[in-house]
């Protein structure tokens, strides 16, 4: 039996159609949390909350690019219209624009830091209001990575959003605690996931080879880390980083990136 430690809390969660974000939405709704789940494939959305929602969770999906401010700000007031509340927000999604530094475009730049940065500041910010208002606090928790703790080749940008994300997190402790909010990061290594393998089919091997625990992590690997800071246990913790990553970071040899040199 899984234990309801969500009970008559709401969630909202950006990227969340598959891979991590999906299994922190599932296990958050199975946990009794009412989940609104985002992703910019609105589909995708639908279909992952409707298998959620077989499982016995509650959840909605909702389509929409993070890099809108009016779909994020949209995203919670449909979390508070639909559940009444919002307790927990967890702005998880992100994209990675592989590329070479010295021929990285400004079009490729803005898109990394439109979604990645400022789809994340201002989910932070409105679900911030919200909790606020409420007067109950809340959580958030923003979705890091190892590149923004050590250099991975070809992610310049991505690696530099995430290492603000951090900082962002530390930041707003200042702000946000005064009103029993708290802000965290999770900066995940290598993880099995549908977006990673289509970057590179040999991601599972080929990271396996440099990681000391010997594999990637699974979606589920991560969602357990999001839980703990999610949960009423973490309630002193704010404004830190956990780096959820096998070893790898301690480490930090790279595998072949040829999938990339070969775009």
């Amino acid at each position: 039996m899984v234990e309801k430690i969500f009970m008559n809390q709401a969630a909202v969660i950006t990227g969340a159609g598959v891979g991590i974000g999906y299994e922190i939405a599932r296990q958050l709704a199975l946990r009794g949390a009412s989940v609104l789940l985002n992703d910019m494939d609105e589909s995708l959305a639908h279909q992952a909350a409707t298998q959620i929602q077989s499982e016995g969770g509650t959840c909605i999906g909702v389509g929409g690019d993070v890099a809108d401010i009016t779909t994020i700000r949209g995203l919670v007031a449909k979390t508070v219209q639909h559940f009444g509340r919002l307790d927990m927000a967890i702005a998880n999604a992100g994209i990675t624009i592989w590329g070479s530094f010295m021929e990285y475009t400004p079009e490729n730049f803005e898109r990394v830091l439109s979604v990645n940065l400022r789809g994340s500041f201002f989910l932070a910010q409105a679900a911030a209001h919200q909790m606020r208002e409420q007067g109950s606090g809340g959580r958030i928790l923003l979705m890091s990575s190892v590149t923004g703790h050590q250099a991975v080749k070809y992610l310049s940008a991505y690696g530099m959003t995430k290492a603000a994300l951090e900082m962002l997190a530390k930041n707003l402790v200042i702000e946000l605690s005064p009103y029993n909010i708290t802000i965290n990061t999770i900066a995940p290594g290598a993880t099995n996931t549908p977006r990673n393998v289509a970057d590179d089919p040999n991601f599972f091997p080929a990271w396996s080879s440099v990681i000391p625990l010997q594999r990637p992590a699974e979606a589920d690997d991560i969602a357990n880390a999001a839980l703990f800071f999610l949960s009423p246990t973490s309630g002193y913790i704010t404004g830190q980083s956990l780096v959820v990553d096998g070893g790898w970071s301690n480490i930090s040899p790279t595998p072949s990136l040829d999938f990339v040199e070969k775009q």
